[in-house]
């Protein structure tokens, strides 16, 4: 009951807003750092943004992240200087459609795109023939899925993916449990356009949300490419999702990958373990990457 009036709460904000014509909040001291610290490419005419720090002199590895849905690479900001002091390169991006990437509209946005855009981003960095560490949350485990699969079917121009760490992603469609408001933009009916148009219509598109549908579609495809790979695979669970709830989510994704590691984080940590528990978090990945 106390998540539905939550939801509810979520939903009249910004009707109010609008409706007093209150202009949205400017960009934070933190979030103007973060931009002018980053830089833009052009993917067939969009500019997408994406940051890239040097970290450890001489080492090798690069760490790319892929965020969750309905934010940006910002959501990685309290473990950037931790992943610094392991990784040489460590690369996130802005999905298109997110944070300070272009927003076109009308667009067919899809997790094949996304992940399309992650490989011209590496082109764009020389990297298209390193070994890449993915680190992704929620919506960016399932870009990294489909990243998985072209690297699995060794495709030329493909990422060469050395180890895949997952977090808080609905990867299976039947464990999956949309927050009301997902469920109310994705799936059209009169709110839809309503919702759309007064809560920042470019991020609480439709089109965005159409990767709900997508995972259940090709789920076979996705979850497969998990299934039959050999690289190292990690799971870091925030027990208290409600969007991947426990035990049902965990109970699935070891009998699905017995061979994927797991780390479960304090009984507390939701949705976005990197931001609630950025320390714990930042430990099991390093557990992870120390393992192999």
């Amino acid at each position: 009951m106390r998540e539905w009036w939550v939801q509810v709460g979520l939903l009249a904000v910004p009707l109010l807003a609008a409706y007093l014509h209150i202009p949205p909040p400017q960009l934070s001291p933190a979030l103007h750092s973060w931009k002018s610290s980053g830089k833009f490419f052009t993917y067939k005419g969009l500019r997408i943004f994406y940051q890239d720090s040097v970290g450890v002199v001489g080492s090798p590895e690069i760490v790319v992240l892929l965020h969750g849905f309905p934010t940006s690479s910002y959501d990685w900001y309290k473990i950037w200087e931790g992943l610094t002091l392991r990784f040489h390169r460590v690369i996130a991006l802005d999905f298109l459609g997110f944070g300070f990437s272009d927003k076109p509209r009308p667009h067919h946005y899809s997790m094949f795109e996304q992940a399309s855009i992650v490989e011209a981003l590496l082109r764009h960095l020389g990297l298209q023939n390193r070994r890449i560490n993915l680190l992704s949350h929620d919506y960016g485990d399932t870009v990294a899925q489909e990243l998985l699969y072209r690297y699995k079917q060794n495709r030329s121009g493909r990422l060469t993916i050395k180890s895949l760490c997952l977090s808080n992603g609905g990867i299976f469609p039947e464990t999956h449990r949309p927050l009301l408001l997902q469920k109310l933009l994705k799936d059209g009916g009169v709110l839809s356009p309503i919702l759309t148009r007064l809560m920042n219509f470019f991020v609480f598109s439709r089109g965005l949300l159409q990767y709900i549908n997508q995972r259940k579609k090709f789920r076979r495809r996705w979850v497969g490419a998990l299934a039959s790979v050999t690289i190292p695979i990690h799971f870091i669970y925030g027990p208290l999702d409600p969007v991947n709830p426990y035990p049902e989510f965990l109970e699935l994704y070891r009998k699905t990958l017995p061979r994927s590691t797991v780390s479960i984080l304090n009984d507390h940590i939701s949705h976005y373990p990197q931001l609630e528990d950025p320390m714990g978090f930042l430990n099991a990945y390093m557990g992870f990457i120390n393992s192999f």
